[in-house]
């Protein structure tokens, strides 16, 4: 299993400063997210040839590897050429994927939840054109489902997966939308078998606590998905069960540290979920 850290706490660290840090947290692997001077939030990626090969020699200097790149771009939205974009977009982060060397990459189903029959035409659509590509250039592909995506149940979304029906794309269980995806952690876990490669470690309190009334938004009836990236420890997940599972089902695949609550203690909170991790992987492996 290959612990990663997603630095987007640390995004403001200059890019080629961010290996040195990442290994003087602990940690030996990166999950390389969304940052405005490299591949920004549902834009083109703004990383040149140049920036890649500097970065790649700070990666190598620093003893450091890319476990997987995140890019988020809107691939199964509404609008057709919000779409067609984002496939451009999809295209130059596939090929900087590839300059940095790496062979994985993972992401979001996108799409909106009120028009799932029409995201899901859009993500096909998106996916018919960008499918060749990930299997001629050899990177997988490692989707999960995201609070106020067309899909955000975990079985419906290990099944939908299946339906790719490609070797080269998985699954990714994150742990801080267990309570978005059903809330039965091991039953999504285990259904996803072998398409299982990637987790996203986080916590997140429960949602539907106290008859629905643990978050109080206004006005009522508003559509929204609340959830945290908190400390393991600070929220609800089941991390025993978490870790016990993910043993169970041979699961040996990228665990990404994905908290995003304290940007005002990173390296801290950095520091303390690895050795979370490793208590616990010790504990049942």
């Amino acid at each position: 299993m290959r612990i990663a850290l997603d630095p987007y706490m640390l995004r403001r660290v200059p890019l080629l400063s961010l290996p040195r840090v990442v290994a003087d947290l602990g940690y030996h692997h990166i999950e390389l997210s969304p940052r405005d001077d490299f591949m920004p939030f549902f834009l083109h990626p703004r990383a040149s040839s140049a920036d890649v090969a500097a970065f790649r020699r700070e990666l190598a200097a620093a003893e450091v590897t890319v476990a997987s790149v995140l890019p988020l771009y809107k691939w199964s939205g509404p609008d057709e050429d919000e779409r067609r974009a984002a496939v451009r977009y999809w295209k130059r982060a596939v090929e900087i994927t590839v300059d940095l060397g790496v062979d994985v990459m993972n992401s979001e189903f996108n799409g909106r939840p009120e028009a799932p029959a029409a995201s899901e035409a859009q993500f096909w659509r998106s996916l018919e054109e960008l499918l060749p590509i990930f299997e001629r250039e050899g990177v997988r592909l490692v989707l999960e489902p995201h609070p106020d995506d067309f899909v955000e149940d975990g079985i419906a979304a290990v099944n939908l997966v299946k339906g790719i029906n490609s070797p080269l794309v998985t699954f990714l269980y994150c742990a801080p939308h267990t309570f978005h995806q059903g809330g039965d952690l091991a039953a999504v876990i285990r259904h996803a078998g072998p398409l299982l490669t990637h987790v996203h470690i986080a916590d997140s309190f429960d949602h539907r606590g106290s008859s629905g009334l643990r978050y109080i938004v206004n006005p009522p009836g508003s559509p929204v998905r609340v959830h945290q990236h908190l400390d393991i420890g600070q929220g609800e997940v089941e991390w025993d069960l978490f870790f016990r599972t993910l043993t169970e089902t041979g699961f040996d695949g990228i665990a990404t540290v994905c908290v995003f609550a304290w940007e005002e203690r990173a390296e801290e909170s950095c520091r303390y979920n690895l050795t979370q991790v490793d208590q616990y992987l010790s504990k049942y492996t």
